[in-house]
């Protein structure tokens, strides 16, 4: 396990804040508490799109759940399903596009509702996350949102999908899975040749996340930001972020723009 100590982010270095063109950020329990985004989270988004700092959200959550927030959030982008589907508005109307083509999808979707069934009938327990429904590449059980799994289950989970060829993470409230390359890092890369027409340049964005399943994009940015809560994750972390709030969930993610844009002029 790494023992890293994240810095405060009121520690941040002037000249770095400077040099930001973005901020990437996970949505649950990063913007959010209990599935809804804090009133701090929101009202930061809106002070960093009025300063034109270019905000994406890439989540584990499914298309469906992320639309409304596509329409109504000052973002640039939501990246859902952890890298596999992007939607953005474009020319007034809202774009939905996937990292996979149709047939490969399709062809998914077999396979992912047999490990599904597989792991409600072998794992005690184990449920679906309420937001299948809206699921188009992934299936995502729920460990802490809604039902409880203990930390056996979830290993039992993970090692299930894993044995099945999937790609699995765990997020502060589901254990996702899915078939696929694409990642929430291939989706930052994605989003910013889509949206901006250039390579990502990993030291002009800042990332925020709450959870496990953000250390690929810890370990990617040197702007990497927990909120508070992420200490919760503790013992399971292996990489930590470089920085972490003082304040937890939509007040930690309010405290990362308020500071970026004290120094960013």
């Amino acid at each position: 396990m790494t023992t890293m100590t994240p810095q405060p982010w009121s520690e941040l270095d002037p000249s770095a804040a400077r040099r930001v063109r973005g901020v990437f950020t996970d949505i649950d329990d990063t913007l959010t508490r209990d599935g809804a985004i804090e009133p701090d989270a929101l009202a930061a988004l809106g002070r960093l799109h009025a300063a034109g700092i270019h905000v994406i959200a890439i989540t584990g959550r499914p298309m469906g759940w992320s639309e409304p927030f596509a329409r109504s959030w000052p973002v640039d982008a939501i990246v859902a399903e952890n890298g596999a589907v992007a939607l953005f508005r474009e020319g007034g109307s809202l774009h939905v596009e996937y990292a996979q083509d149709e047939p490969t999808r399709v062809h998914n979707t077999h396979r992912l509702n047999a490990v599904a069934q597989q792991l409600l009938r072998e794992v005690p327990g184990a449920m679906l996350a309420r937001d299948s429904a809206g699921r188009i590449t992934d299936i995502a059980i729920d460990h802490s949102e809604f039902t409880q799994l203990p930390p056996q289950r979830i290993a039992q989970v993970v090692a299930l999908m894993s044995a099945a060829g999937m790609n699995a993470t765990v997020s502060s409230i589901h254990i996702n899975g899915w078939f696929g390359t694409h990642t929430k890092l291939t989706g930052a890369h994605w989003m910013v040749r889509r949206l901006l027409d250039c390579e990502l340049e990993a030291e002009r964005w800042v990332y925020v996340g709450d959870s496990t399943n953000d250390q690929l994009m810890f370990a990617h940015f040197p702007l990497s930001v927990g909120v508070a809560n992420l200490r919760e994750f503790a013992a399971q972390l292996e990489v930590w972020p470089r920085y972490i709030t003082q304040h937890e969930r939509g007040r930690g993610f309010a405290e990362v723009a308020d500071t970026l844009l004290s120094l960013h002029t």
